[in-house]
């Protein structure tokens, strides 16, 4: 829910009204720091919850027992996203880098001190998870509130109440489009579970998904940059320079995904002996690495144009488009594949690959036919909308 300041933060910083920054992040506060009370409940009793689906009680135990613990980072997960959105909407890319560095040597030693040489185990992990986090956005805050973010900041208002029903709308279709991404994959980790052979198949799209991630780390970098760019220079009337930035991300991102996808595809027989010591799952995984390496070069494309939809505000229609591509579409045709013409993973992943490869084809139509200009003018709508006062000054 904390994208919605991407779009709201980066259009304001693009037409100058730096005050407006400060605002949106406290009104991101107030509505994230509400969610996080109402998740509260699914926290405390996730242990009754995971033995009523069905799960074993000692892992229903462990996993209650640190969900408990982990309560803290939480509400730290709530104050954080709207201040690294605050920040990178003003290209402060660096200031969070150098606190993360920081808190990162911290937490490897506490990680230690507290898992391995005190014993407290998953107690001892979640200590350490709470303590990073939440030292994260005391040093953000810090620097926010000592530097004032170069007049961004000017202190806690009142406004933040204002309008918070428009705030939220945007907030929770942010919220609806990154979950249906975000979920979507992993639901293939859980279907391969029915497969026969479920622990082989796990395994593998388990090892798959880990190289995944890894790619997506450099998708996850173009599609915050581009999300500012695009919502900066929209904020700012500069309709051919937004656009020009989508096609100079969208061309450099293919390029590192087409390197990314030859890198997989041909160290397919070796990669995966650096996740596993076992023949068999080593040689699933390599079936598999053509249809991996396929989904890391769509991973070069579609979350760049799912930052260009943040930045230009575009969520709620995305998150329809989400809802068809992948679940009405991708999601029932990997089934079929796999289960109904056993195909088994090879064939749910391929499903579920086409819903992806659709999604991103109505993507790029959609931003294709883009009028850059009237989404400049919508921008400028925006900021007058939501800015109230300070939008006039």
């Amino acid at each position: 829910m904390g994208s919605a300041l991407e779009t709201l933060c980066g259009q304001a910083f693009g037409a100058g009204k730096l005050r407006m920054l400060g605002v949106y992040m406290q009104r991101s506060w107030v509505i994230l720091l509400t969610t996080s009370c109402v998740l509260l409940p699914i926290y405390i009793w996730s242990r009754q919850i995971l033995e009523l689906v069905g799960e074993t009680t000692e892992i229903s135990e462990a996993a209650g027992k640190f969900a408990v613990w982990m309560i803290p980072q939480l509400f730290a997960y709530a104050m954080n996203f709207p201040i690294q959105k605050f920040l990178q909407a003003q290209r402060k890319v660096f200031v969070m880098a150098a606190i993360s560095a920081v808190v990162l040597v911290l937490h490897a030693f506490f990680s230690w001190l507290t898992i391995l040489h005190l014993g407290w185990g998953l107690t001892g992990a979640a200590i350490t998870l709470n303590t990073s986090w939440w030292l994260i956005v005391i040093g953000q805050l810090m620097y926010i509130f000592i530097t004032k973010s170069d007049g961004a900041w000017g202190g806690f208002s009142w406004l933040a109440f204002a309008d918070l029903w428009g705030f939220v709308k945007l907030s929770f279709a942010s919220a609806v489009m990154l979950c249906l991404e975000f979920w979507y994959l992993m639901i293939l980790v859980v279907i391969a579970g029915r497969l026969k052979n479920a622990l082989i198949a796990v395994d593998a799209i388990s090892i798959c998904m880990n190289i995944q991630g890894w790619d997506a780390m450099i998708a996850i970098g173009f599609n915050a940059a581009i999300s500012v760019r695009v919502s900066n220079e929209l904020g700012a009337g500069n309709a051919k320079l937004a656009k020009f930035a989508v096609v100079v991300v969208c061309i450099t991102s293919m390029s590192i995904g087409v390197v990314a996808m030859a890198v997989v595809f041909a160290t397919r027989d070796y990669f995966p002996y650096l996740f596993t010591s076992s023949e068999t799952v080593a040689k699933a995984v390599t079936k598999l690495a053509g249809l991996l390496a396929f989904t890391v070069f769509l991973n070069s494309l579609q979350p760049v144009l799912s930052g260009v939809a943040v930045g230009a505000g575009w969520q709620a229609v995305v998150a329809y488009i989400n809802v068809g591509c992948y679940y009405i579409i991708g999601l029932p045709a990997g089934i079929v594949l796999g289960f109904t013409l056993n195909l088994g993973v090879e064939g749910i992943w391929s499903g579920m690959i086409g819903g992806i490869v659709l999604q991103t084809i109505i993507l790029i139509i959609i931003t294709a036919r883009t009028k850059w200009e009237s989404e400049a003018e919508q921008a400028e709508s925006r900021v007058r909308k939501w800015g109230g006062s300070i939008a006039e000054q």
